[in-house]
């Protein structure tokens, strides 16, 4: 006759009458038990080969807010090819994008997989789309309608062509989802057999208390045996997200070699953004197809006149710096302009012109605001690592070490440097000699450029009475956070994926 403590002589008695075969789910409503008490008695019954675990893994599909605005309206192409097909077949994108009363945004993607689906063909030098043909729904219609109904779905349940729409809606960023383990337990033969023989309980205490210690009971008494690595039920406890980890652990390494954080406002003067670092006023950077203009307030203040002096005979002249400076007449006007920061060098020069005086190790983790267009690699807002060390008879073989032990302490080893300079980008006019910084991914099995860095140039240093050499370097903050997380679209940061959040660890 086998001998099992009450809990587990109570489940396995529940499965018998759920069928011998049930979820974890019903045992738990039926017994009235909790997950972790039925779990700890299954884990044991399957050692005595009485039940055994099974182990599927389930990933739950739902719409996000995008995906139920399609299920709803129908998705853009669709959209697109029902009001070409009232306006007779042909028309000019424009004019059916707003029979469709489809919104800007959407019209690109629409275009974009009318023609992957082959449905249309656009003639580009009249701007005019031709129905081609239309199938009356696609599977991605149907799995919209489906998760429209029933708010979410097990993917591992669908049909074939389903499972190949999940995978379409999901690279259209259309789908919320989420892992999942469902654990079935059923009972075995043998547990069968010995559940027909009869089985006898033990009683086993759980806990030792005072009066089991006073009494000298806990002599007689059987304590229980736990299982401290059976699994129990999911628990999302609160944590702070991958990115702002990575940002921490950013902060908290160059806290340790000796640097102090600054910060420093997001709206910013054309002067500080751009002409206190020698960038001329007409370099096509500071254009609006690059930078974000406030419209208003549109000017802002300049600092003190010595200052703004010096970098105006700078940038006409050169003024005592040995430099030719960029030769025309510099706008005082062009340099109040207010903007959104487009680098945390702003920040920096800021700083450099109140401290003068050596030693001085800062650095800052911001955001940076750039005019571009978002894709699976730019954000136009995104953070921004900065640093910089003013010393006295500092060399660049110090900012190659400095570099080395950062990279050293995130855990990439292999670093690489190779002479550059960045005439057209417009972030990296005002260093020389410049370089950049490469590290090996092993994951990856690749080289990625990180950081640009270099040397202040005379031309951004004398104006501003700093007799020192500067050693600066900067790079975007996601990049690195990409490679650390293993992820390829730079959006999927910000997605506020709740399924992804939970999975990441909650120590990078």
């Amino acid at each position: 006759m086998a001998r099992l403590k009450k809990s587990e002589f109570k489940t396995l008695l529940t499965i018998e009458k759920l069928g011998g075969k049930s979820s974890i789910e019903k045992i738990v409503n039926k017994s009235e038990m909790s997950y972790a008490t039925i779990m700890r008695a299954a884990l044991v019954l399957q050692e005595k080969r009485l039940v055994k675990i099974l182990e599927k893994k389930q990933t739950i599909i739902k719409l996000n807010d995008e995906g139920k605005n399609h299920a709803k309206n129908g998705l853009p192409e669709r959209r697109l090819v029902n009001a070409l097909m009232k306006l007779g077949g042909k028309a000019s994108i424009t004019k059916i994008a707003e029979n469709a009363r489809l919104d800007r945004r959407f019209v690109p993607i629409a275009l974009g997989w009318l023609r992957r689906k082959n449905w249309g063909t656009i003639d580009t030098r009249t701007n005019t789309l031709q129905l081609k043909k239309t199938e009356k729904k696609g599977k991605d219609e149907e799995l919209l309608e489906l998760l429209s109904e029933e708010r979410q779905l097990i993917a591992e349940d669908l049909t074939p062509e389903l499972r190949s729409a999940v995978k379409t809606l999901r690279r259209r960023k259309l789908l919320e989802t989420d892992e999942k383990t469902k654990r079935t337990i059923e009972i075995t033969q043998t547990g069968s057999k010995k559940m027909k023989r009869g089985i006898r309980t033990i009683t086993e205490v759980t806990q030792l208390t005072p009066e089991l210690i006073i009494t000298g009971k806990w002599r007689k008494t059987k304590l229980a045996k736990f299982d401290v690595t059976a699994p129990g039920p999911t628990v999302y406890p609160a944590k702070i997200h991958p990115v702002q980890q990575i940002i921490q652990r950013v902060k908290e390494i160059f806290t340790e070699m000796g640097f102090t954080e600054i910060r420093g406002p997001i709206v910013e003067t054309a002067f500080w953004n751009f002409d206190a670092l020698f960038q001329p006023q007409d370099h096509p950077a500071r254009e609006m197809h690059d930078t974000f203009y406030l419209e208003c307030p549109s000017r802002g203040r300049l600092p003190k006149k010595s200052i703004v002096e010096k970098v105006a005979k700078t940038h006409e002249d050169g003024w005592k710096t040995g430099s030719r400076g960029w030769q025309y007449s510099w706008s005082p006007e062009e340099a109040k302009k207010l903007l959104f920061r487009t680098h945390t060098t702003a920040t920096t020069i800021r700083y450099l012109a109140e401290h003068k005086e050596p030693p001085i190790k800062v650095f800052s983790v911001d955001r940076v605001y750039r005019n571009e267009k978002m894709n699976y690699k730019n954000l136009a807002e995104f953070h921004q690592i900065e640093g910089i060390i003013m010393d006295r008879n500092i060399t660049f073989r110090d900012l190659i070490g400095t570099l080395k032990k950062f990279y050293l302490k995130l855990g990439l080893k292999k670093v690489r440097f190779w002479p550059s300079y960045f005439p057209y980008t417009g972030y990296f006019p005002y260093t020389e000699p410049s370089a950049q910084s490469t590290v090996y991914i092993p994951q990856r099995e690749k080289w990625f450029e990180l950081c640009g860095m270099g040397m202040f140039r005379p031309e951004v240093l004398a104006p501003l009475g700093i007799e020192h050499p500067v050693l600066a370097w900067g790079g975007g903050l996601e990049r690195l956070i990409m490679l650390k997380l293993g992820l390829n679209d730079i959006r999927f940061l910000y997605r506020n994926d709740l399924g992804w959040v939970r999975r990441a660890p909650t120590c990078q």
